[in-house]
Formats: C-alpha cells, structure tokens, sequence
C-alpha cells in the first residue's frame, strides 16, 4: 500500500473525500498566486475534522517568519512543506519557529538534480521529489507535469519520500511501479478546474494508490 498526500485542499467536501478515502496527509497552501491559496483561519477550520485521522500539512513558498508564527497559532500543522529556495539552514531555523515536522521540496528536472537532496537529509523529516517548474511558471508546483519516474528507480533516499507532479487517478499506479515512491502527492490532478478539486477524483486517486 502505498502512502497518499491530497495536496491544496479549500473546502469542507473536499476534507472529507480525502479522510474517507484514507489519505495519510492533507495539505493546505499558503501562496497567493495559488488557486488553492487559502488563510491560515480557513484552513485552520477546515482541518478540524482530519484532526488526529492524517497529518495537516501546511505549503508555503519561503514563507517568513511571521507567516510561520501565524500557521503555529491557529493552525498547528503537524508537517509545514516548503516549496521554494529555503537553505537547509533555513530549513531547520522553520521547523524551529513553526514547531512543526518538515517537508522539503526538490525540484526534478533531470537526474543530476537528485544530487540536491543530499543537503537536506540530515535537516528535514521528509522530501518531496517534485517536477522542475517549466519556464515561466508563476508557480513552483501544482502545474501538473511529471518528471521521468524512472530516475528515482532503486535509490535509496535516508528520509521518507514523496514522489509529486503530473499524478492523477490513471498514473499513480504506474508512477509508484516505475519510481518506487512509497508516497504519493496529488493536487491538480484530482481537479476539474484549476483550483476545485473533485470528491469523485479524490476518492479514485486514493483508491489506485492503496492498490498499488
């Protein structure tokens, strides 16, 4: 069985798809130029209910200091997923003020990039092997692409891992065959428009990622 994450979640519909379906984690973005982007007090309410059945993940993008002080008051995530250029000074410093568990990002664009993961394996809890924004995106994640999954095939990383981008309900059992992945990410491959996820998307990506 493989371990699943719903990423960019903003309503209560859609909480409940992902806890029914059995997702292992839920997160919650904190980027403006993200259609997912929701408030600390929103996601704060709408994380009530996933409480103690997945781990809250909170996505940010080099989020300062304040930010990370808002999220530990009122939202108090068990994982904050840092997806932009934090150091892994800046990785431990966050984990520190946020009193959080962390996620880094790192951004595949070909095998050579797997190399970066190695600064963060003795700072973060986890990584996330994410698909290299292309060229002009406004945004780091979330742009449905996927990397070549064969890359990670057989490596061995020293912190837990997920495998992001370009995942949907057709491909994950193939992403985790060819990748090894012992976790998945989804955003906006359970969407049916940028921003909106799907209950029925949901609960089909859930489902092939326990089977596979």
């Amino acid at each position: 069985m493989t371990l699943a994450k719903i990423c960019g979640l903003s309503t209560p519909e859609t909480v409940a798809a992902a806890i029914d379906g059995g997702a292992a984690y839920v997160g919650f973005m904190f980027f403006d130029k993200s259609p997912r982007n929701v408030t600390p007090g929103a996601a704060a309410r709408l994380a009530g209910p996933a409480r103690g059945k997945a781990k809250i993940v909170a996505v940010m993008v080099d989020p300062t200091d304040g930010l990370l002080r808002e999220l530990a008051e009122t939202l108090r995530p068990d994982l904050i997923q840092l997806h932009g250029r934090e150091t892994p000074a800046r990785v431990r410093e966050a984990a520190m003020r946020s009193g959080a568990g962390t996620i880094k990002v790192i951004a595949i664009g070909e095998e050579a990039d797997l190399a970066k993961a190695r600064a963060f394996a003795g700072v973060a809890d986890h990584l996330m092997l994410e698909t290299k924004a292309p060229p002009g995106a406004e945004r780091p994640g979330g742009n449905g692409v996927a990397f070549d999954w064969t890359l990670t095939a057989g490596r061995k990383f020293t912190r837990p891992w997920f495998l992001a981008g370009g995942l949907d309900p057709w491909n994950v059992t193939e992403a985790v065959r060819l990748s090894g992945a012992p976790i998945v990410d989804v955003s906006s491959g359970v969407e049916r428009g940028a921003g909106l996820k799907d209950p029925a998307l949901i609960e089909a990506f859930l489902g092939a990622a326990r089977r596979a």
